[in-house]
């Protein structure tokens, strides 16, 4: 650990990302956590969000705020993932270098990267090709985030870097009927379905389609040991996290399933998309570095299944 007074901002605190974040450097002894709710200071508002930084000067800025969902999500309210989103990153990364901090993390996604992809997915195949339509506003936002980063460490002399997790879940997760991802989608999905007594369980798509799940107290963990111990003016800005284990949607399923005790059948609706088929990262650059993950899915899931039960405010929506 560096110095346990570091003062440290993590924007998006209450988030499923930024609540990680927070429980990883409390335990790991960091005293001097920074932590502002939307109402206290509104980073999509540029003034609000400079004054704050010229006032607090953090040493280290975790920017894990953003306005997230599925393929729901992204499909009915692309102008909103993308605006709200920009104006956040934009406004952070331009305070935090007005106010001299030290080092910014900026929380991208693998999303960023092309649809049709080589596998597993490298951090230099950003930019290579299409993107997957369905979170194509919200990707083109991640990576103008990357992108400023980047620039900002050519033309200023920072030390700001940029994370691309895997697929995420955890505690505070979005369990929104409608907008919110995969994993904490079906796991409401088949709690709900066994409560009411249903016979069936209907999944999205063909049930074919990989993915890896990235558990967020490991990604917090990461970025944590990347802040200790990365410089990316030296190394480079992008850096992926992930598991680098994939398994598909209907193996998905039946984990959720099995966990969440629903003694109903699957069944796959194929009118509704797919999204990419097959998405694993490349975790070769921060597995050199020193850092692995050590959640499994299914200890995963039951973790944030056990969380669901027990937070009412999680079910609402």
């Amino acid at each position: 650990m560096q110095n346990p007074n570091k003062k440290i901002y993590i924007a998006g605190h209450n988030g499923l990302v930024g609540s990680a974040i927070k429980k990883v450097c409390t335990n790991k002894g960091y005293k001097n956590l920074v932590l502002k709710t939307r109402n206290e200071v509104d980073l999509t508002d540029y003034n609000q969000t400079k004054e704050f930084f010229l006032s607090e000067k953090p040493d280290w800025v975790f920017l894990a705020a953003a306005k997230v969902g599925g393929i729901h999500g992204n499909s009915t309210y692309p102008t909103e993932f993308l605006l709200e989103n920009l104006k956040i990153q934009n406004n952070v990364i331009e305070s935090a270098r007005e106010a001299q901090c030290e080092k910014l993390l900026f929380l991208g996604s693998s999303c960023i990267y092309p649809k049709e992809c080589p596998q597993p997915i490298k951090e230099e195949f950003l930019l290579t090709g299409k993107l997957e339509p369905t979170n194509e506003p919200y990707a083109i936002a991640k990576i103008a985030g990357i992108k400023l980063c980047d620039a900002m460490n050519k033309q200023y002399g920072t030390n700001f870097l940029s994370v691309m997790p895997s697929n995420m879940y955890g505690p505070n997760d979005n369990y929104h009927s409608e907008n919110a991802h995969v994993l904490p989608m079906l796991l409401r999905r088949f709690h709900e379905a066994k409560e009411r007594g249903d016979t069936k369980v209907s999944v999205w798509g063909t049930g074919k389609p990989m993915r890896e799940f990235l558990y967020s107290e490991d990604l917090a963990d990461a970025c944590l040991y990347l802040m200790e111990n990365y410089n990316a003016s030296t190394l480079g800005g992008l850096i992926n996290i992930g598991t680098s284990k994939e398994v598909s949607i209907l193996e998905l399923a039946n984990i959720i399933k099995e966990t969440v005790g629903f003694k109903g059948k699957l069944e796959f609706d194929r009118s509704k998309p797919d999204g990419t088929m097959r998405k694993v990262i490349d975790t070769g650059k921060i597995n050199n570095l020193g850092w692995m993950p050590s959640r499994s899915l299914q200890e995963g899931i039951k973790l944030v299944y056990q969380d669901f039960l027990t937070n009412q405010e999680l079910r609402k929506g």
